[in-house]
């Protein structure tokens, strides 16, 4: 008995005009369509006419449900694999049954489309030769901040997805652990509130600061500059002994120091206090 074939089938983020004809002729041919969310992926179904059956493929059945599925491929049932929105696999449910699928000696077919990560990289004006995506950051405080710091020095553009209610205190951590960078904000990309914001951390946080923030939002965070990095050490060595010299305390150094070169105040204090030690 032949094999069946699993196809990895990328839909809309939002607008419904984003999928491919070739996308939309196999939703139509294959057996079943494994669906992160059944109820979202009729509405697509239903706007372009296709009838075949769907099946729930989400996180937290992914992985009895792989087996489930790699069996009807192995009966050779054609499926299609889709997500709630973009490619199946980025931040989405995919993994297992893709990896399933090829130990299993199946034949795994891409049909590429929209994707948030490389809609924003596309329009965003920071460099896309090189980037790391890092999905989301943990959702808790601490261990959003100790994420930060392990990419403080990654030199390529940094991708992000995050939640609409902690938008605005993952750019205070952004501001406060890698600085004042350019970053790009996309919100509801595709979608009728579609908004795009460009700007360093320090702007973008305040024109968000009252606003009631909603929808999917994607981040692009400039890479670290040993270069630019390292000058501006140097110009903020001077300043904090300027200053000094002029008899202000620490404490008002580190405010004046962070508000002129946009980092935390935090750091301008360890760095007065190295200096002071003579260590830096």
């Amino acid at each position: 008995m032949s094999r069946g074939t699993l196809y990895v089938v990328a839909t809309p983020i939002g607008n419904l005009e984003d999928i491919t004809l070739r996308a939309l002729r196999i939703l139509k041919e294959v057996d079943l369509i494994a669906a992160e969310d059944t109820r979202h992926t009729r509405k697509l179904l239903t706007h372009y006419g296709v009838t075949t059956p769907l099946t729930s493929y989400y996180d937290q059945i992914e992985s009895e449900k792989t087996l489930v599925l790699i069996e009807q491929l192995q009966t050779g049932k054609n499926i299609a694999l889709v997500s709630d929105a973009g490619t199946p696999g980025i931040a989405d449910p995919g993994y297992r049954l893709v990896k399933g699928a090829w130990e299993a000696g199946i034949a795994v077919v891409p049909l590429p489309g929209a994707s948030t990560l490389t809609a924003l990289l596309s329009v965003g004006g920071l460099p896309t030769d090189k980037f790391v995506f890092e999905g989301f950051l943990p959702a808790k405080h601490g261990q959003r901040q100790k994420a930060l710091e392990r990419l403080k020095e990654e030199e390529r553009t940094l991708v992000l997805f995050e939640s609409p209610h902690r938008l605005l205190d993952t750019l205070a951590d952004l501001e406060h652990i890698l600085g004042d960078r350019q970053i790009v904000v996309g919100r509801e990309l595709t979608k009728m509130f579609e908004e795009l914001r460009r700007g360093l951390v320090s702007e973008i946080r305040q024109s968000l600061q009252e606003r009631e923030i909603k929808g999917e939002v994607a981040l692009l965070v400039a890479g670290w500059n040993a270069n630019v990095s390292t000058y501006q050490t140097t110009s903020i060595i001077d300043a904090i002994q300027l200053l000094e010299r002029e008899g202000l305390s620490l404490k008002e150094i580190a405010q004046i120091v962070s508000e002129r070169y946009g980092i935390s105040k935090r750091e301008v204090y360890a760095l007065g206090v190295k200096l002071k030690e003579g260590t830096s």
